[in-house]
């Protein structure tokens, strides 16, 4: 599994695509330079300025579309160039192949999560929107991380479709579905689809966020658990009839 794991990361070094599209994390510090630009003589307070360019549209859309082409294109070059013939035949377990994926999905997701927090300090720091607290930073840093590893699991069914199948445009259009779905149930039943259990998780200690539905964490959890639980075992049965 380590193996697997060591060989997944020495096969980014050959896509540099996968690196330009950490470029995605400057997008919300950026624009928040000019949505608290009217802000400056009152004042901003600094969990607003995260919230924005943290905790708001990354989270809810642009991170689990970042993570859907990730696995996408994780998956396409070795079903293109059937590598998975050659690697049935070591043998290799199925289960540890994909889960050596998700790991690489998950360290992807926390690099671009660390480096949406680093540029949410630069960008509210250097214009002097916000001053450097501590305090704030932390909390910024924690609620990054949990958006970071609970949207990775949220986004696994996702991974499951791109190992069942030899295509990219289905997995990338199933995406855009998914994420905009998963966007649209939060306003009707946070608990039917993983990125909104994901959201309401992490939404439930962020000062000025009021859920229009009760919040039940279990309920959240367990919603994540079992589509994660059914994308293992579509991606098994997938992977089992690559012969």
């Amino acid at each position: 599994m380590l193996k697997l794991i060591q060989t997944e990361f020495l096969k980014l070094h050959r896509r540099k695509f996968i690196l330009l599209m950490l470029l995605a994390a400057l997008l919300m510090p950026f624009l928040a330079i000019f949505y608290f630009s009217g802000f400056r003589e009152a004042g901003v307070d600094t969990i607003q300025f995260y919230k924005w360019t943290a905790f708001s549209y990354t989270p809810w859309v642009i991170l689990p579309v970042v993570l859907g082409v990730f696995s996408t294109m994780l998956m396409y070059d070795e079903h293109q160039n059937d590598m998975l013939k050659q690697l049935w035949i070591i043998p290799i377990s199925k289960t540890e192949y994909f889960f050596s994926k998700f790991i690489i999905v998950l360290s992807y997701s926390i690099c671009f999560m660390l480096l949406t927090a680093g540029l949410s300090v630069l960008f509210g720091t250097l214009p002097g929107y916000i001053t450097f607290e501590w305090g704030s930073f932390c909390y910024l840093l924690k609620k990054c991380m949990e958006i970071a590893i609970l949207t990775a699991f949220a986004i696994m069914p996702l991974l499951a479709v791109a190992a069942a199948g030899k295509s990219y445009i289905f997995p990338v259009c199933l995406t855009l579905v998914y994420t905009f779905l998963g966007f649209i149930l939060l306003m009707v039943n946070m608990y039917l689809h993983p990125l909104s259990s994901m959201t309401a998780i992490v939404m439930r200690d962020i000062p000025g966020v009021v859920l229009t539905q009760t919040l039940n964490i279990p309920a959240a959890f367990i919603c994540i658990a079992i589509w994660c639980a059914g994308s293992v075992v579509l991606a098994i049965l997938a992977l089992g009839k690559r012969k």
